[in-house]
C-alpha cells in the first residue's frame, strides 16, 4: 500500500492554528506525510474562520484552490466556518466531508483509518512558540460577534492535560508556551462551579501550577478581558517567574455609549484602573489590545473618545479592525452604519496613534536588560537578528542563524517606532533550540 499524502491550511486565530496542529499529528501517527510543495495531496484539511465576510471569502477561495492544485483530492473543511455554514462548503469542489460540530470530528478521523488522536500536541510546527489551548466556547453575546454562535458553552481542559503538554513541548525545545482559548479569562469557570462540588481552578491557578516546570522557558497569555483581572490574578502573576509581563486586554472602543451598543462588560475607567493596578504590582506590563473602528453609530466624538483612552492606556500595539458585519449579529442590522472611506480614515488614523504609542513604550526598555527568543535574520542588517523580548517587544540584536530558536541576553541601547535596538549582554544566554 502506497504511502499517504496530506496537506493541511489553517485560517484564524490561535485556537484554529492549534487544532490544525493535533490533526496533523493525528495523521503523521497514522502513516500519512505531509506532501511536497509540488505533489498532490491525496487528502486536504482546512480549518476555516468566520469572524470576518472576508475570512468566509477566503476560506472559499482556499478550498477551490486546493481542489485545482491537488486533483482527485479528499476535502475536509472544519473551523468555525465550517460550523455556520456547511452547506455552503460542502458544494465546492473536491469537499468529501465538512466537520460542523468539532465533537464528531474523532468520527471523521476513524472513517479514514486514524484511531491514535493524541491527548494534546508535541510540536508547533513552522513556529518558535507554542500555542496550547486551555479552554473553548464564549457565553458572552457582544452585538458584533458571532463566535458565540459557532463555538458555544465553556469547556476547559484538565490542568493535569495541559501540565503535561507544556511539559513535553518544553522537552521538545519550544521556550515559549502561549495560553490560548477562545475566552480564556473563563477558564475553570465550566469545572468549578458550586455545583460540581470540586475546589476552585482557575486561571491564576494554572499559572501557579504551570511556574513549577523547571527549566529556561516563559509563558505568555493570549487575552484576558479587563473585568476577569483580579486581586488573585495580579498577585499571581506577579509572583510566576515564567510568566511573561504582557497582557491583551481587549478594549474594542473607548467611548462608553458604543460599548454599551457592543454590549461589553466594563466602563472604561474601571478598564483603565485594571491596566494602572498592574502597573503598580508588575515590573514595566506591556499591554496589548483590540479595537473596532467605525462601530455602526460610532460619531467623530466618540472616536476622539477612543483615541484619547488609547493614550490614556498606553498600549504598546493596538490590532485595529474596521467594524464588518456578521450576518446573525445584531450590531448587522443596526442603524446608522458608518461609510466605508470613514472607516478606513479613521482606522489609519488610530495606526498612526498605534506607532507613537508604540515607541513610547519601546522607550522605556532603552537601558533594560532584555531576554529575546530569536526567531529570525534580519532582512536590512546583515549580521542581525530579530525577535521578541518577554513583554513582546521587537528587538534587532547582532546575531547569527545559530541564534534562531534560543534565547539571547541584550541591553536595550535604542528604540524607534517599530523596534528596540540591543546588544548582546556578555556570551549570552542561550537554552536549546529547535
Amino acid at each position: 500500500m502506497s504511502e499517504r499524502t496530506c496537506r493541511l491550511v489553517t485560517l484564524g486565530c490561535k485556537v484554529n492554528q492549534y487544532e490544525t496542529q493535533l490533526v496533523k499529528e493525528s495523521l503523521l501517527s497514522s502513516g500519512f506525510r505531509e506532501a511536497a510543495e509540488d505533489e498532490a495531496a491525496d487528502l486536504c484539511f482546512v480549518n476555516t474562520c468566520t469572524v470576518t465576510g472576508e475570512a468566509d471569502s477566503k476560506g472559499r477561495q482556499l478550498i477551490r484552490q486546493l481542489a485545482k492544485k491537488n486533483p482527485g483530492t479528499r476535502t475536509i473543511v472544519m473551523g468555525c466556518y465550517a460550523t455556520r455554514d456547511p452547506e455552503v462548503l460542502r458544494d465546492l469542489p473536491g469537499v468529501f466531508e465538512v466537520v460542523s460540530d468539532k465533537r464528531e470530528l474523532p468520527d471523521v478521523l476513524n472513517r479514514l483509518g486514524i484511531v491514535d488522536i493524541p491527548d494534546g500536541i508535541s510540536h508547533f510546527d513552522g513556529r518558535r512558540r507554542a500555542f496550547v489551548k486551555i479552554q473553548d466556547g464564549c457565553i458572552l453575546r457582544c452585538t458584533y460577534c458571532i463566535i458565540p454562535e459557532v463555538r458555544p458553552g465553556l469547556r476547559s481542559r484538565s490542568p493535569e492535560s495541559i501540565y503535561a503538554e507544556v511539559r513535553r513541548l518544553i522537552d521538545n525545545g519550544y521556550r515559549e508556551i502561549v495560553l490560548s482559548g477562545i475566552h480564556v479569562g473563563h477558564y475553570g469557570v465550566d469545572t468549578t462551579r458550586a455545583k460540581s462540588g470540586l475546589p476552585p481552578f482557575r486561571l491564576w491557578h494554572l499559572f501557579e501550577k504551570l511556574d513549577r516546570i523547571p527549566g529556561d522557558w516563559r509563558m505568555r497569555l493570549s487575552s484576558i478581558e479587563a473585568v476577569e483581572v483580579n486581586d488573585e490574578f495580579i498577585r499571581t502573576a506577579a509572583s510566576c517567574e515564567h510568566l511573561c509581563p504582557q497582557f491583551h486586554p481587549s478594549l474594542q472602543s473607548g467611548s462608553e455609549a458604543v460599548l454599551r451598543r457592543m454590549r461589553r462588560r466594563y466602563s472604561i475607567e474601571k478598564f483603565l484602573d485594571k491596566l494602572e493596578q498592574m502597573r503598580e504590582q508588575l515590573d514595566n506590563p506591556a499591554f496589548t489590545t483590540d479595537v473596532i473602528v467605525g462601530f455602526p453609530g460610532e460619531t467623530d466624538a466618540e472616536f476622539q473618545e477612543t483615541l484619547a483612552a488609547c493614550r490614556r492606556a498606553r498600549f504598546m500595539k493596538i490590532h485595529v479592525f474596521p467594524f464588518s458585519k456578521r450576518k446573525g449579529t445584531p450590531a448587522a442590522d443596526f442603524e446608522n452604519q458608518v461609510a466605508p472611506e470613514v472607516r478606513k480614515d479613521r482606522c489609519q488614523i488610530l495606526s498612526d496613534l498605534e506607532r507613537d504609542l508604540a515607541e513610547e513604550y519601546y522607550q522605556t526598555l532603552v537601558g533594560r536588560e532584555l531576554e529575546v527568543l530569536v526567531e529570525g535574520v534580519s532582512r536590512k542588517r546583515p549580521g542581525w537578528v530579530h525577535g521578541n523580548d518577554r513583554r513582546y517587544a521587537p528587538v534587532e540584536v547582532p546575531g547569527t542563524t545559530d541564534d534562531i530558536g534560543k534565547f539571547v541576553s541584550a541591553h536595550g541601547e535604542s528604540a524607534g517606532r517599530h523596534q528596540v535596538t540591543a546588544v548582546r549582554v556578555g556570551s549570552e544566554s542561550i537554552v536549546g533550540s529547535r
